[in-house]
């Protein structure tokens, strides 16, 4: 089992370079298959890949705020203000997952990965003209609301929420590149506060394999961390020779898929709704 989550870290890393997004969009939901595949209870598999997703990004989100510092691209005193919230939020967020059976985890996996999906696919159309402009920003207590909020949903779904926090600074008119270094950065506590919170909530449940502590089941980390750093930096490096628009559809149309996936496999729970 060790080479597919080496395969994973692989293919998750090579993502994450390439379109600067979490590794964690990619890691869940292959988790959730692999978890399902080995015979673990469906009552814990998709909080075992969600916690599992936030702890490999403790490691790989060091290796990104890094690279992003260097180039001057994270903006600190916006870190610092919003991460209270972020804390707060994440570790509710594990809170909130551990309430919900997991095929309604599932559920709100996939119908936020088509979310994505189609932000994604329609991202490239739209010409990126906004200026940068700090008084545009709101205040410290907005600001520490909305990091509780994305810090909430990133610990649901087990990402490290670059795919919330670019937006939502964007919408802000923060210049991209500064929104993206800033969102790596706030990867690091969202990671820590959440899978400590998946631990905390999962600590003394029979249904969970040998070498897990709590949600995070330790052979899949290890795996997938050793080569997620690595591939990264491949990945980079080949988003300088591939079309990014092109990347950027292939990608959505996979999202689309797994989210599709997710639904239509716990599709009677949508309908014992009506």
């Amino acid at each position: 089992m060790l080479l597919i989550y080496l395969l994973l870290g692989a293919v998750a890393g090579t993502a994450a370079g390439l379109l600067g997004i979490g590794g964690g969009l990619i890691i869940v939901p292959a988790l959730v298959l692999i978890f399902s595949a080995t015979g673990i209870s469906p009552e814990v598999l998709t909080h075992m890949a969600v916690g599992t997703s936030l702890a490999t990004i403790v490691i790989t989100s060091i290796s990104s705020v890094w690279a992003h510092n260097a180039k001057g691209a994270v903006d600190w005193h916006l870190f610092w203000v919003m991460t209270p919230g972020i804390l707060v939020g994440s570790w509710l967020g594990g809170v909130t997952a551990d309430l919900l059976p997991g095929a309604w985890l599932q559920l709100l996996i996939g119908v936020f990965a088509i979310i994505m999906a189609v932000r994604m696919g329609v991202s490239g159309l739209r010409a990126a003209s906004q200026k940068e402009s700090d008084d545009r920003l709101p205040g410290s207590l907005p600001l520490i609301c909305s990091g509780g909020v994305i810090g909430w949903l990133a610990a649901i779904f087990g990402i490290g929420g670059g795919a919330l926090i670019v937006p939502y600074l964007s919408h802000f008119a923060v210049k991209m590149q500064r929104a993206v270094g800033t969102s790596a950065a706030f990867g690091l506590p969202i990671a820590i506060s959440g899978s400590l919170s998946f631990v905390v909530q999962g600590w003394g449940n029979k249904l969970l394999p040998d070498w897990s502590s709590g949600y995070i089941y330790w052979p899949a980390f290890l795996g997938i961390v050793l080569t997620s750093v690595l591939f990264a930096k491949l990945g980079a490096n080949l988003a300088h020779k591939i079309s990014a628009k092109r990347l950027k559809l292939c990608f959505a149309l996979l999202l689309c898929i797994i989210g599709i996936r997710f639904i239509w496999q716990n599709f009677n729970l949508l309908v014992g709704l009506s």
